[in-house]
């Protein structure tokens, strides 16, 4: 690769970096072809996207945007997951990869600016999706409410029937 293109592979990376708030760093050492352009396929119907760097090219993008320390993750062949705007689907993808494909190492991450370890993105893949944790805390705020108007709704029926108790009282009487 001359001088030329090697620049503008370390722009065009440090542009998405720059672009991209959520992204994984993997080691994909013994993966066939067939298997990584299944997992490319995953990702980018999840929205996401996996790209081969050269490290150090990749060192050099990285150390031109904000994201710092990454610097002794870039040793043996390595693919960046750009995660696209849901960082919790791209990270189930990996993880459901890895089961089959144990080789597939994830290095560590960063989701909205915050450095994770490779632990933190295979807790991050074990969390239910976004639609069902917002349903979950929908639901833990919706059973008190449900349970007050219920309460109301009891004592509003108590009160009719006492007071058609003493209209057939007043009517008989």
């Amino acid at each position: 690769m001359n001088k030329g293109k090697k620049i503008e592979a370390v722009d065009t990376l440090a542009t998405r970096l720059a672009a991209s708030p959520n992204f994984y760093l993997t080691d994909f050492t013994g993966i066939a072809v067939k298997p990584m352009t299944q997992l490319r396929r995953q990702l980018r119907e999840a929205g996401g996207e996996y790209v081969v760097v050269k490290n150090t090219l990749a060192l050099r993008a990285f150390s031109s945007t904000a994201v710092e320390g990454l610097d002794d993750l870039f040793k043996g062949p390595t693919g960046v997951v750009f995660a696209g705007a849901d960082p919790l689907v791209a990270a189930k993808v990996l993880a459901e990869f890895q089961k089959d494909h144990e080789t597939l190492l994830i290095k560590a991450g960063l989701i909205d600016g915050r450095a994770m370890t490779a632990a933190q993105v295979s807790r991050l893949a074990s969390l239910p999706p976004k639609d069902q944790l917002m349903g979950q805390l929908a639901g833990t705020f919706q059973a008190p409410l449900q349970g007050f108007v219920g309460a109301l709704s009891g004592l509003l029926t108590q009160m009719v029937g006492a007071l058609e108790a003493l209209r057939r009282q007043r009517a008989n009487g």
